[in-house]
């Protein structure tokens, strides 16, 4: 709920109008992220995904719930017919009738064998046109069977798959919201640098322009050197131009992340970088229990050898002895009355038996067994490969992160201590007791301690945001990622 009311009032501050003036909208990176998951191209895709896999999961489970149906095939025949007669001679007959039916049937699949058992009753009516006449049919009650012996049992096979693959997207849906908040991480920091580097040419060109004003005068009095002069003229120039660049680059950044975003408003975003990052460390025991436990990329792996070990029954079934059964009990009637054709029913029995037996298929359906067992074989090497390979990424991942907020420590005390070398140099040059060759290094190396600064965030928090992707988990809260997949459908 406070994630929502935070969002509402995200999109309150910009969906205000503009007064005449452009005021910028701040966003810090948590409201960037969360903007991104409620609006961004991909969030949207990731919902239209997972509702597609509800609705496939739905599906499956209907499969297995009783069925009820209700039939009708009615048909009028007026034509000139081709009739086999008793003593085996054909005879053109005039045919002159109306058939109207009904059914109602229930069945119900039988997953344990991939059969389906059945209930129906079931009416026909015949008007013979030609003679004035009307009959009745009926079956007031059967009770049927139908089932491939040998055959393919996909309701069985179902039970099995279906239920990982729903398993599969609903972590997938909460993965892909962690990659995209990966990717807004991405946006926000590209605009804080490009922001960052806007600032620095800002405050260079001004301090260049402050120094270059004041070697005019030392000039003029002989304490410096024309060659100095020219320098100094050089560097405001090309901190004007770095100054015009910074601008473009900041601009381009800025749209790229109210693309992102989904805002469709035309205000300036400014993004607010924190200094402060989560005091925690992740255990690499931890981080692979919970990997393997709650990553989508294992039931995935999970599901590819049960599809693979489908595929080689599915083969093994159409390459040997098929047989069909069909069996079906009831009551029937017939009369020239509806309520007569209820009346005194007799029993009726139909039993179907079909078998197919390939006796020479040059080899085909033992081709298709071993190709199967193949694509098996293969697909249990590659998942092998695939699970050593994701631990892997997760070993290496939380080494990364627990050494990178020691890193943002680092570059955080570089910072400072080269803005604080800045000023000093500064100070030296205005006073004569520095070179111009000193405070050039010095404004080199502020702007390189600022811009690896914001890197070292950068990293820190992608590699964050990726290892809650990997887990589903969130180390700072110490919680397991979830959502209300109840409103994605609704």
């Amino acid at each position: 709920m406070k994630i929502r009311i935070r969002l509402l009032l995200i999109c309150c501050s910009l969906a205000i109008p503009l007064a005449a003036q452009k005021k910028a909208v701040t966003l810090s990176l948590q409201q960037t992220i969360e903007l991104a998951k409620h609006q961004s191209p991909d969030a949207q895709t990731a919902r239209h995904s997972f509702r597609s896999a509800y609705w496939n999961y739905k599906y499956y489970k209907a499969n297995y719930l009783p069925n009820l149906s209700l039939a009708s095939n009615p048909y009028l025949n007026r034509a000139i017919d081709k009739i086999p007669l008793e003593d085996g001679t054909v005879k053109f007959v005039e045919q002159n009738l109306l058939s109207t039916d009904l059914s109602l049937n229930l069945s119900q699949n039988i997953p344990w064998t991939g059969g389906t058992f059945f209930i129906e009753t079931s009416a026909q009516r015949m008007d013979l046109f030609s003679d004035h006449s009307i009959s009745y049919q009926t079956s007031p009650f059967s009770i049927g069977y139908r089932q491939s012996l040998f055959g393919y049992n996909y309701l069985k096979w179902d039970r099995r798959i279906e239920p990982i693959r729903y398993k599969e997207a609903k972590k997938t849906y909460i993965e892909t919201l962690e990659l995209v908040a990966v990717r807004a991480t991405q946006k926000f920091f590209a605009l804080a640098t490009a922001q960052s580097n806007y600032d620095i040419a800002t405050f260079n060109y001004a301090n260049a322009d402050t120094l270059y004003q004041y070697a005019e005068g030392r000039y003029n009095i002989g304490t410096i050197t024309e060659n100095e002069m020219l320098q100094l003229e050089l560097n405001k120039l090309t901190e004007e131009n770095n100054q015009m660049n910074a601008r473009i680059e900041m601009d381009n950044c800025m749209q790229e992340l109210r693309s992102y975003l989904g805002i469709q408003t035309d205000e300036e975003l400014k993004v607010k970088v924190s200094d402060r990052v989560p005091d925690f460390r992740v255990e690499l025991h931890t981080a692979l229990l919970l990997a393997n436990e709650n990553s989508p990329d294992i039931q995935n792996m999970i599901r590819r050898k049960l599809e693979s070990e489908s595929n080689v029954a599915n083969a093994r079934s159409n390459a040997g002895l098929k047989a069909d059964i069909y069996l079906n009990f009831g009551l029937t009637q017939k009369a020239g009355k509806l309520g007569d054709a209820y009346k005194d029913p007799l029993d009726k029995q139909y039993v179907s038996l079909g078998i197919s037996l390939p006796i020479l298929d040059w080899g085909r359906g033992k081709g298709k067994i071993h190709v199967a067992r193949s694509q098996r074989d293969l697909v249990y090497t590659q998942v092998e490969q695939e699970q050593t390979d994701f631990e892997l990424n997760v070993r290496k991942l939380v080494k990364q992160f627990n050494l990178q907020k020691q890193r943002v420590h680092i570059a955080a005390r570089t910072d400072e201590t080269a803005q604080r070398r800045n000023e000093v140099a500064r100070r030296l040059y205005i006073l004569g007791k520095s070179t111009i060759l000193d405070l050039n290094a010095s404004i080199s190396e502020k702007d390189a301690a600022r811009r690896n600064y914001i890197s070292t965030l950068y990293n820190y928090w992608s590699l964050y945001y990726t290892l809650r992707s990997m887990t589903l988990f969130d180390f700072e809260s110490n919680i397991s990622l979830a959502e209300n997949y109840d409103l994605l459908i609704n």
